[in-house]
This record gives C-alpha cells, structure tokens and sequence, in this order.
C-alpha cells in the first residue's frame, strides 16, 4: 500500500471510530467503495467490496451502509424509479442531477447557496433543515448518442454500478 492508500485507510478507520462504530474489514471495504463511487447502489458497493474484501456478503454490505447512515457518515439517496443510492458527501446542503437515459447522478451545488435553499410557500408549522431537489435531463453522452438509432430509449432504471 503506498502512502497515500495507507492515508486513506487511517482516516477511514477514524471516521468509523468517530461515529461510534467499530471498525471491521467489511466497513472498511464499504467505506473505501463509496469514496470511489459516489452514488453508487448497495449491490454496485457490494461488486467493489466483494473484490476488495472476499467473503463479504451481501447482508454485510446492507448492514454497514445501514449503519453508516445511521452515525451520519454517509447520505441516502433515492431518485424515483432507481434503487436507493449511497453517497459520502454529506457536509452540505447539494442536490442532484439524473440522467432518465442511463441512470447517472451527479453533484450540483446548492441552487441559491445557502440552506435550505428553496422556502415553501407554506410552511404549515414546520421549521426547515434541508431541502432535497433533485434534477432529471439526458447526460450529454445519452444526447450525443441520440443520432445513433441503435441507441436505447429513455428508461428510468440504472444499469447497476453506474454512478
């Protein structure tokens, strides 16, 4: 492992002792997906994990990623019609953008740079934490490939470990 790896898995191993959970490999190899693969699906972590970490199952992954959330190191996400996603950046207030061709998900900042970012017209008696958007268009590979006829239509589900 080069320093930089062995940087990576010490700050790893730290962000699972600082939330509360003990470190195991399968974690570690959870953890190490997702850094890699932003908004990628538990079975897509689970390809990356059974690579790094054989003999991890499936259940395992569910279970780390489950607590992940839980201690608030990694972010849920589910765009309508795709499987839940699971990402790391959760120290700010971002949105998405999905692709209804291939699935793709993508970071975009803030829409007016300061949380919540939208205000209802009504609030009913709610007090605002986050708010959550999400974007739908065609990436530009899925509009490049709209010259091509053998391209696929749109569909709304993901090709797992796309991301």
């Amino acid at each position: 492992m080069d320093d930089a790896g062995a940087a990576d898995a010490e700050s790893a191993e730290s962000a699972i002792r600082a939330a509360g959970l003990r470190v195991t490999s399968a974690r570690l190899a959870v953890l190490d997906a997702l850094r890699e693969h932003p908004h990628a699906s538990a079975d897509a972590i689970f390809a990356d994990v059974d690579r790094r970490a054989p003999g991890t199952t499936l259940q395992s992954v569910y279970n780390a990623l489950g607590d992940f959330a839980g201690a608030g190191l990694v972010r849920r996400i589910q765009p309508a019609g795709q499987p839940m996603r699971f990402e790391v950046r959760i120290d700010d207030n971002h949105h998405h953008l999905v692709c209804t061709s291939c699935g793709r998900v993508e970071d975009v900042d803030c829409v007016t740079g300061e949380a919540p970012c939208l205000h209802p017209s009504q609030m009913h008696g709610f007090t605002l934490s986050q708010a959550e958007i999400t974007f739908w268009g065609r990436c530009a590979s899925c509009s490049a490939s709209d010259v091509d006829p053998s391209s696929p239509t749109e569909n709304p589900t993901v090709t797992e470990g796309r991301s």
